[in-house]
């Protein structure tokens, strides 16, 4: 995949994804999201996986999240997810709101706090047969509680 070995000047990001000069100084400069590669002449290159990380950014912002909150994410998912060195590039971000949630190994989570906010289906639907062979009593079982519905409602019309 020639993309992915290749480096891109700013000029060519800008280009490429939509945003001014000056959005990329900014992210770069507050560690948003930074070139990855340095010429000798000390210019900044950024790779694919930078491209990418400027994307999410870039549709975050869009979505209404600030850059600061999104900084906020990234720390905290570092933090959360050792193993994952860059957020922006590495995991799916979904804002919702003010809220990033961040999608990994099909659950999603808050990515400040971790708190899950996606269940597994097959989880709930072992939940839902559990609680099916639970509540299959007999029927006289169940005919008080109808009758004792149906009399409070009765008193209070």
């Amino acid at each position: 995949m020639r993309a992915a070995r290749e480096r891109f000047r700013t000029r060519d990001v800008i280009q490429i994804l939509g945003v001014s000069r000056r959005q990329l100084q900014y992210w770069s400069q507050t560690g948003l999201v930074a070139p990855s590669v340095q010429t000798p002449g000390g210019h900044g290159r950024y790779t694919f996986e930078d491209l990418v990380a400027l994307k999410a950014a870039k549709r975050l912002i869009d979505a209404g999240v600030s850059v600061q909150r999104i900084r906020k994410s990234i720390a905290a998912l570092q933090k959360i997810l050792p193993t994952v060195r860059r957020p922006l590039a590495e995991l799916i971000l979904v804002a919702t709101g003010d809220l990033v949630l961040a999608f990994r190994d099909g659950a999603a989570f808050d990515a400040v706090s971790g708190q899950e906010w996606v269940f597994e289906v097959a989880q709930l639907q072992r939940e839902v047969e559990d609680w099916q062979r639970s509540s299959a009593e007999p029927s006289a079982l169940r005919r008080p509680q109808v009758v004792r519905r149906t009399r409070a409602r009765a008193r209070s019309a």
